[in-house]
């Protein structure tokens, strides 16, 4: 049976995370990381803290297994489909008619639907082969299944279909996969102008300049001090006048960096970078 987690338990678990192995859970939300820590638990029948600290110091290959259970990667394509029309119709039309190539940061990737969702935008408007595209996560498991782009076909026919219906594309979503059992697999060529890299928000720091940084549903498990911090990396990321998307229950508006930003869409949550 897992026993009920002190905080001092998991302060001390993330000391050890950090000091050995470089992750930095120090700054996650509490409620966040404990039900995270939790879940480990019960997967892998660990009782306390301390059996999970002597688990990943007598077998150290479990920090990736450890890491890939404590960062959240449920997502799905075109996830609140009217940003995507947002993007297709206001935001990538500003930039593409100003400079002939856009760069663009999915900060947190997970599985990578998001990244196929923008590869399917950018496609059927004929801007794919104007574009380089940097799509990261902390988590090397999950960076490998974002480029096999293989998801269940029931999540493509409820989910992602349905999402595609109500963003309005060109043609079918189906055009962009094949049916492989009850997995469905998603055209390779859509990613030729994305890079994956693994890359940790907390750490890693400026991976270069963008003209869009989309980081969405991904703060919400950071607590105030880390999310300052992040929306700071953010800020230098971005090209003067490039935009910043997050997720719709999230804001930057109490950040140190706010007032370099203005509002350009708050029900979608999309920022402009206006001061370095």
């Amino acid at each position: 049976m897992v026993e009920e987690i002190e905080l001092s338990e998991l302060k001390k678990l993330a000391v050890f995370i950090k000091d050995r192995f470089q992750y930095d859970f120090t700054n996650y939300a509490v409620s966040s990381f404990k039900r995270r820590i939790q879940r480990v638990m019960e997967l892998y029948k660990l009782s306390s803290v301390d059996e999970i600290i002597r688990k990943l110091s007598s077998e150290p290959a479990f920090i990736r297994t450890f890491v890939s259970e404590l960062t959240v990667n449920v997502t799905e394509m075109f996830r609140d489909p009217s940003l995507w029309r947002v993007l297709r119709d206001k935001i990538l039309p500003n930039l593409f008619s100003i400079q002939d190539e856009v760069k663009i940061w999915h900060a947190g990737c997970a599985s990578g639907e998001e990244v196929y969702t923008m590869a399917l935008v950018l496609h059927e408007q004929g801007w794919l082969d104007r574009v380089k595209v940097v799509a990261t996560d902390i988590d090397q498991g999950i960076i490998k299944r974002a480029q096999e782009g293989k998801y269940s076909y029931k999540n493509m026919l409820d989910i992602n279909g349905k999402n595609y219906v109500r963003y309005e594309g060109t043609n079918k979503l189906s055009d962009y996969y094949k049916e492989d059992g009850q997995t469905c697999v998603m055209d390779k060529n859509l990613l030729r102008n994305v890079a994956f890299k693994e890359h940790d928000l907390v750490r890693s720091g400026v991976l270069g300049k963008f003209d869009i940084v989309l980081c969405r549903n991904v703060m919400i498990y950071f607590n105030q001090t880390l999310q300052n911090d992040v929306f700071k990396l953010f800020h230098q990321s971005l090209n003067s006048y490039g935009y910043l998307v997050i997720g719709s229950k999230e804001t930057l508006v109490w950040c140190d960096i706010a007032n370099k930003f203005i509002t350009v869409n708050n029900e979608e949550k999309v920022f402009k970078k206006v001061r370095d």
